[in-house]
């Protein structure tokens, strides 16, 4: 017992040693914890939550198209264009089946809370209502065989339960999907990027207290026994140096990918489907302003407060919003940093400026140009010619417009779709990617590797002493 005294040099190495190994274990477990924060941040925002909030925000353009697509069938009655008609309807079963799809697709992701599920089965049993509704509406307006315009009363009648449904009790809740699963990206994103941030910070302590243990046993091992290298303990000590450092690196390209996937990706993604989401919308409400002339006045006010909320321009009516946004754009063109417009267009014009948003300003401003002729034709008495403008599908006519903005504004989705995706398929890739085969593994080998070369180097040492 005297040899494993701390007064004998056999005793002091030992329990140098032990010092070592603990701090060995140490670090292991606060490398362990910061790269599952990691790994967890981006399942979350990766897999999880995020793919989630793309689906609601799917399910809500598709609802909203739906009723469009209604509004348009029945404001066209017999002098639609050849085949408008079935292309309308056609397009109305795509939206179903899309928003099929992204319903059963935010009920699987939602798995584990009831609030979330709740409100999916009850957008499917409404969507059930709204469709018997919206088909009831078509017979009638068949029925009526009526000119381009409003159709007759009971067709308005009908058709003013399925819009009062969508825009009641199937857009909100899904709308409020879409907000609730943005808001668990955010939470996961600021939790997760700090924890990586102070673990990096913790690993690298962690991993210098190792380094520093190590060096200390070297010295008096050399000192007490005369030699000047320890082989075992030298292999150990070079391998939690490469390893703290790569450790560290990994840490900081993660935390990297997280921001870059949260807000160069994710961000954008969410503000331009919400962006899009609310121009079909619009888009449907000129539909309605023609279609229900007892309701024209509500249908206008609900234009302008969609429009504020896409791109937000001082203005008290439709008038004066539409020369704020001409205005608004010139400077813009004039001058792309300074954005002097609020919205959805103000936030993404800030953060990722350049042509492809430039082009989906240009668009939406034709849009909005086409919107204040339209209601000229219907405040003139044109209501045929106001229709014909509004269901075009022809160069020149709102509906080719509105398709051109849209098509800017699902491009400009995808390249940050496409930026969302490289940084969570690298940062996957990084932790899943070394010498054997993935950081959690990797870790637990080179820790217990240490420690065994720590124990060999000592040992040998010791048995001079047997």
């Amino acid at each position: 017992m005297r040899r494993l005294s701390l007064r004998t040099t056999p005793g002091r190495v030992g329990a140098l040693a032990a010092v070592v190994v603990l701090a060995i274990g140490g670090f292991y477990i606060v490398a362990n914890i910061a790269v599952g924060n990691a790994r967890d941040g981006l399942r979350v925002i990766g897999h999880d939550a995020g793919p989630q909030v793309l689906a609601t925000g799917d399910l809500y353009f598709a609802l909203s198209d739906m009723d469009s697509q209604v509004a348009s069938i029945l404001l066209t009655g017999r002098e639609g264009s050849p085949g408008a008609g079935q292309q309308e309807l056609a397009r109305y079963s795509q939206d179903r089946a899309v928003a099929d799809r992204a319903a059963l697709q935010a009920a699987e992701l939602s798995v584990g809370d009831p609030a979330d599920q709740a409100a999916v089965r009850s957008i499917l049993d409404g969507l059930g209502r709204y469709e018997r509704l919206a088909s009831q509406a078509i017979v009638l307006d068949e029925q009526a065989h009526h000119p381009a315009g409003p159709p007759p009363a009971n067709v308005i009648a009908v058709y003013t339960q399925a819009t009062d449904l969508m825009t009641l009790e199937l857009l909100p809740p899904a709308y409020n999907l879409t907000l609730e699963g943005g808001a668990t990206v955010r939470g996961a994103y600021a939790a997760k990027r700090s924890a990586v941030l102070s673990g990096r910070l913790w690993m690298a302590l962690a991993g210098l207290a190792v380094i520093a243990a190590l060096v200390a046993l070297q010295f008096f091992i050399a000192a007490r026994f005369r030699r000047r290298l320890n082989p075992a303990l030298a292999v150990a000590t070079l391998g939690l140096v490469l390893l703290t450092v790569s450790a560290v690196r990994l840490l900081s390209g993660e935390a990297a990918h997280l921001q870059a996937a949260k807000t160069s990706g994710f961000d954008s993604i969410l503000t331009m489907s919400r962006a899009r989401a609310i121009s079909n919308s619009l888009h449907a409400d000129e539909s309605r302003f023609l279609l229900d002339p007892g309701r024209a006045d509500t249908y206008s006010l609900a234009y302008l407060d969609k429009s504020q909320t896409v791109l937000y321009v001082a203005s008290g009516n439709l008038g004066e919003y539409y020369t704020a946004l001409g205005a608004s754009m010139k400077a813009y063109r004039a001058n792309p940093r300074a954005v002097g417009f609020l919205g959805f267009y103000g936030d993404e014009a800030r953060a990722h400026p350049g042509l492809a948003v430039t082009a989906v300003l240009s668009r939406f401003q034709q849009f909005q140009a086409d919107d204040q002729r339209i209601r000229q034709l219907a405040g003139g008495g044109q209501d045929r010619q106001a229709v014909m403008l509004l269901t075009g599908r022809t160069a020149g006519s709102s509906g080719y417009d509105f398709d051109q903005y849209d098509q800017a504004v699902v491009s400009l989705i995808g390249q940050h779709r496409a930026t969302f995706d490289q940084a969570i398929s690298a940062g996957d890739r990084e932790l899943g990617r070394s010498v054997v085969g993935n950081w959690a593994v990797l870790l637990l080998l080179a820790a217990l590797g240490a420690a065994v070369l720590v124990v060999a180097g000592v040992w040998a040492r010791l048995r001079e002493y047997r």
